[in-house]
């Protein structure tokens, strides 16, 4: 159970133990993690390495491919001049020679690749196309009868290097933000041993490491600070815009950087295991999981392979039976698989799951189950835990009196801050928050002493003052309303006032619930603590439904409930007490902060404890997978109305399209697709 919420065995959790022992989470083991790269484009290319390739490439044959133009008969008969000399088909054929091998290399190497992994894709189509049109040119120089098509076979080479080109700084382009997450780690530390300051490479840190964080720096590792204040600012990790104030005891993450403030900082984690790395490492994960989605692209782009070599050779034959020259034949069957290159349907997902994964890593969303993620769309039930995800999470007052005239009501506030101010229980730190939210002076207290279950006592100003449980008193004055916990302030013994805390709602709460059933998406509380409780928060936040009094081992069965009634369920929690039910649940989101976000279970996992994140998620799921369908739909329509063209139905009516416009229009489509999924948002 988490801090708040009650046994149903004790529902009214009165008690506040003496010893005023800390709660705490246990750390969720991190998930295991893959060494290798994120390839977010197809046939296993390495984008990064190739993008320079082709752009050399690129130019060599642009500068080629003007004299190809040149020489070519068909270019001087269409510019009305002659400038054949002997040997020139000869030269246009060196020179075409020299395009198809340097500049056509990567399709052929692709090719052949293609080829012995028995899987046929667009490289085989462009080496099969560009290969039949350099060897039937090059067969006119030497005697066969029939117009060379070496300027087709120039600017083909040079469309394609180009589509490539463009593809490749799409992907590229696609990972930056990926990138920016990797460069957020400083390179090196300030470490503090005996007194003394060194600098270390931050892949050097260790737990237990005691580092200095100057003002303006970036954190070199997860910790907690032991001196000094500051604000931090997080936004390129979480996704919060503002910088959270960081004190003494706080939590702080590697790669968010320091505000004005010099912060020691105890190190928990070394550079290795960090929030950053296994951030980066989630995101690597999500782009190289292979959703259903994608299974289903590349299924269609092996199949739109195919069937664009049937198409080619079909319309080949077709014309040349027909009576065309074997020249044209040809020009239209390369036309035809040219066109039909799937490329715009390889990059169709891959493109946008590296745009969603880094754009979800920078707002706080990390995706460590694709399929999860796109079946977002799907959720028609979300099960929210109450504690620290549509609740604070932490105690706050919620009010407190004096009992007694003499003395005012912040007079018992200032009372119980003089005994609480050192101790780290969830109640004395509500207390301790409530008293400098006012500006009360921390009076010094002396032999404070606890007394075992039931609170803690001190002489303060001559005084015994004693801040203790209802349980210590036989006749408590003050009755406890639903969802309350209550501590009474004693004064030699005799109650003088008492302090109600209670776990605030969160403000956003309110507004992803109302986002949620816009969405027509049912809402469901599920919570270990009373029902008193529980039905308040329910109610105040128009719930559907909730579930209290619910051990952690139960929460499946309710999970398992809703799912035999028809829902489609999203479960969210802390990815420890609740990992059964999130396992069990279609989608699992597990919230929470700092290195403890990796719960083994989750399919997703929110960095802030933001019920908001939560609504979010869920229409980005559904703007992800929107824009997924966008890029399939016109991967594949595009080629049902480009194939016949290629093919010359229209032949009749004057429309022919060559190879080389084959290839702008084969071309246009991938980049149609690249914009597609650079324009999507985190919130649609």
């Amino acid at each position: 159970m988490k801090p708040g919420e009650s046994s149903p065995h004790h529902p009214e959790h009165h008690h506040h133990p003496a010893d005023h022992t800390h709660v705490h989470h246990a750390a969720p083991k991190t998930a295991p993690m893959h060494d290798h790269a994120a390839d977010a484009g197809h046939g296993g290319h390495d984008h990064h390495g190739m993008i320079g390739d082709f752009k050399k490439r690129f130019y060599a044959t642009l500068i080629l491919t003007i004299p190809v133009l040149l020489l070519s008969p068909m270019i001087q008969h269409w510019m009305g001049v002659d400038w054949q000399f002997p040997y020139s088909d000869k030269l246009l054929f060196a020179l075409s020679t020299i395009i198809f091998v340097y500049g056509g290399w990567p399709f052929l190497k692709g090719w052949v690749n293609e080829m012995k992994s028995r899987n046929p894709g667009m490289m085989t189509l462009i080496g099969f196309a560009i290969s039949v049109a350099y060897i039937y040119s090059a067969a006119t120089v030497f005697g066969l009868e029939g117009m060379d098509f070496f300027w087709e076979l120039a600017t083909l080479i040079l469309i394609m290097l180009l589509g490539h080109w463009i593809e490749m700084t799409s992907v590229a382009g696609a990972s930056r933000e990926l990138e920016a997450l990797v460069r957020l780690m400083p390179s090196t530390a300030h470490l503090i041993r005996n007194g003394d300051i060194s600098e270390i490479p931050t892949d050097q840190l260790q737990k237990g490491d005691l580092i200095l964080v100057k003002p303006g720096e970036k954190i070199a590792a997860d910790g907690i600070i032991t001196e000094g204040e500051s604000a931090v600012n997080e936004s390129m990790l979480t996704g919060e815009s503002k910088p959270v104030e960081k004190q003494p005891a706080g939590k702080v993450i590697a790669g968010s950087i320091n505000g004005n403030g010099a912060l020691r900082i105890q190190v928990t984690h070394g550079s290795k295991e960090s929030y950053l790395q296994q951030v980066i490492q989630l995101v690597n994960e999500a782009q190289q999981d292979k959703s259903r989605t994608q299974l289903l692209a590349d299924k269609a782009a092996r199949w739109l392979t195919l069937v664009a070599i049937v198409a080619g050779l079909a319309t080949f034959f077709a014309w040349y039976w027909s009576g065309s020259s074997l020249a044209f034949a040809i020009e239209r069957m390369v036309t035809v698989i040219v066109i039909c290159c799937p490329h715009a349907l390889g990059l169709a997902i891959p493109l946008v799951v590296a745009k969603s994964t880094a754009l979800a890593a920078r707002n706080g969303l990390l995706i460590r189950n694709r399929t999860a993620f796109e079946n977002a769309r799907k959720i028609t039930t979300l099960v929210f835990d109450k504690t620290g995800t549509l609740t604070v999470g932490e105690f706050a007052v919620a009010r407190y009196a004096s009992l007694t005239p003499d003395l005012q009501d912040n007079d018992i506030l200032r009372f119980a801050y003089a005994l609480e101010q050192s101790s780290e229980h969830p109640i004395a730190t509500g207390i301790v928050a409530k008293a400098k939210e006012l500006g009360l002076p921390a009076d010094p207290a002396g032999n404070i002493t606890a007394i075992t279950g039931k609170g803690i006592t001190a002489d303060l100003n001559g005084a015994a003052i004693a801040v203790v449980s209802p349980n210590a008193l036989q006749h408590p004055p003050e009755k406890i309303r639903a969802g309350e916990t209550l501590v009474y302030v004693l004064r030699n013994d005799t109650p003088v006032g008492f302090i109600a805390l209670s776990d605030q709602v969160r403000p956003e709460s309110a507004e992803a619930i109302r986002t949620l059933h816009a969405q027509h998406i049912k809402t469901v509380l599920l919570t270990g603590d009373n029902k008193v409780v529980a039905e308040d928060v329910a109610r105040s936040l128009g719930m559907d439904q909730f579930f209290a009094e619910v051990l952690p081992h139960q929460k499946l069965e309710k999970i398992a409930q809703l799912q035999k009634s028809g829902e489609f369920v999203a479960m969210t929690g802390d990815g420890v007490n609740d990992a059964p039910a999130l396992a069990k649940a279609d989608v699992g989101i597990a919230v929470g902060s700092g290195s403890d976000v990796a719960a083994e279970t989750a399919d997703i996992i929110l960095v802030n404890s933001n019920p908001k994140d939560v609504a979010s998620l869920v229409l980005f799921g559904k703007a992800t997978y929107r824009k997924m369908i966008q890029n399939l739909a016109w991967a594949t329509g595009y080629n049902v109305i480009a194939m016949p063209l290629a093919a010359g139905v229209l032949s009749g009516a004057g429309i022919l399209l060559s190879p080389a416009a084959g290839a702008v229009l084969m071309s246009i489509s991938t980049i149609v697709v690249a914009i597609n999924a650079g324009m999507l948002k985190i919130r649609e």
